[in-house]
């Protein structure tokens, strides 16, 4: 038999298909306890998620009162909610905000605590009695869902007569009619 001799198969060898599925089979079984090992860290995650929620939900009962004393004070502070959101690089307030927030006695966040189907932000505004609307509190929740959607739902606004933005969009006043498309 005329053949390499350097390719001969020595006792305890495997050769090369029997080597791939070997490879493959250990492949595949490191795969498995791969898995089997981050399924158990995920559960320790969860459990620690939860854990930090329920702190963060003790001491958000714990600031609640240091809130509320906060806001009484703030209350006697002119133009404070005004100054706060002027002042702040991410909020872009228009002329006739600016108006608005003036009677801005106080604001209010609220988290929901139920996280596992998403959570939502509640803001509640307290306004002193002004020119613009007949409303003295005014919420906006923002609910985000684990698939990625946020809802939002707000209070419809009492405005007098006069005031108000239709669809909560600022139209030019034209003399015309709006066609439906717009």
């Amino acid at each position: 038999m005329v053949g390499d001799k350097g390719k001969k198969l020595k006792v305890g060898e495997r050769g090369e298909d029997e080597n791939a599925e070997h490879i493959d089979r250990d492949l595949v079984l490191s795969i498995e306890k791969l898995q089997k090992i981050q399924e158990e860290l995920e559960k320790i995650n969860e459990e620690a998620s939860d854990k930090v929620l329920e702190v963060e939900q003790k001491y958000n009962e714990r600031r609640k009162p240091i809130y509320d004393m906060r806001n009484d004070i703030i209350k006697f502070i002119p133009d404070f909610w005004l100054t706060a959101f002027v002042s702040h690089p991410a909020f872009l307030l228009t002329e006739e905000d600016q108006k608005i927030f003036k009677y801005l006695s106080s604001l209010e966040v609220e988290d929901f605590k139920d996280v596992k189907s998403g959570y939502s932000i509640t803001f509640a505004s307290n306004f002193k009695p002004n020119p613009y609307f007949e409303d003295t509190k005014l919420t906006k929740s923002f609910t985000f869902l684990d698939e990625g959607t946020t809802t939002i739902s707000a209070t419809p606004i009492k405005w007098k007569d006069g005031n108000g933005i239709p669809d909560g969009v600022a139209h030019e006043k034209n003399g015309s009619k709006r066609s439906h498309a717009e």
